[in-house]
């Protein structure tokens, strides 16, 4: 029973981290993009920010789903039963 609640912790930890990586890269590349789109053409400011913002919630809805199963897997965990 220890040995698959270090596996979850473990791979938890595991699942955390690369979502925070990738989500970092992610967005610096999402925002060097509009700085680069922005400094050519400074008229679509507006539009290429409320579509990023549109992208940012989705990663931010995503992010939560991804706690929701941690938690999930903390504190119901059907490999304990």
């Amino acid at each position: 029973m220890e040995q698959i609640l270090v596996a979850t912790l473990w791979s938890i930890g595991i699942m955390l981290g690369l979502t925070f990586l990738g989500l970092g890269i992610g967005i610096g590349n999402i925002g060097s993009k509009i700085a680069e789109s922005v400094g050519r053409n400074p008229e679509t400011k507006s539009d290429v920010v409320h579509s990023v913002m549109a992208i940012l919630i989705v990663l931010a809805i995503f992010l939560l789903l991804l706690f929701a199963f941690i938690f999930l897997l903390l504190f119901y965990n059907p490999l304990i039963a």
